[in-house]
């Protein structure tokens, strides 16, 4: 499914179309339920994501920012940035929530 979603936007426009993209990622097991890949789990999807920009455009694959939207919360962001390929997070329900919230950013500055 994701391979086929980036094979039709670099059909059509090439990997450069993703020049100014940040594209963020979220398991779809993971929408609106609060569960969460683990860390291994979306770095190899985020691996994948850029590898297969870079297959098409190696410097998109290096400069694109990929992020993971999977129910962040303040226990699971530091070991998800952590992950190589994982830019940083699209935070849902957890920004609701000021002490979560600042505990994600805490965690953001800790992997970076």
């Amino acid at each position: 499914m994701i391979a086929e979603e980036l094979d039709i936007v670099i059909e059509k426009n090439g990997a450069m179309a993703f020049d100014n993209a940040i594209i963020a990622y979220e398991p779809i097991w993971a929408v609106g339920t609060g569960k969460c890949a683990t860390p291994e789990q979306a770095q190899e999807v985020h691996s994948f994501i850029r590898s297969r920009l870079a297959e098409d455009t190696p410097v998109i694959g290096e400069k694109v920012r990929i992020i993971y939207g999977g129910s962040v919360t303040p226990a699971n962001a530091q070991d998800l940035f952590a992950q190589s390929d994982i830019d940083g997070g699209l935070i849902g329900r957890a920004s609701l929530d000021g002490e979560a919230f600042l505990g994600i950013v805490e965690a953001a500055k800790g992997a970076s």
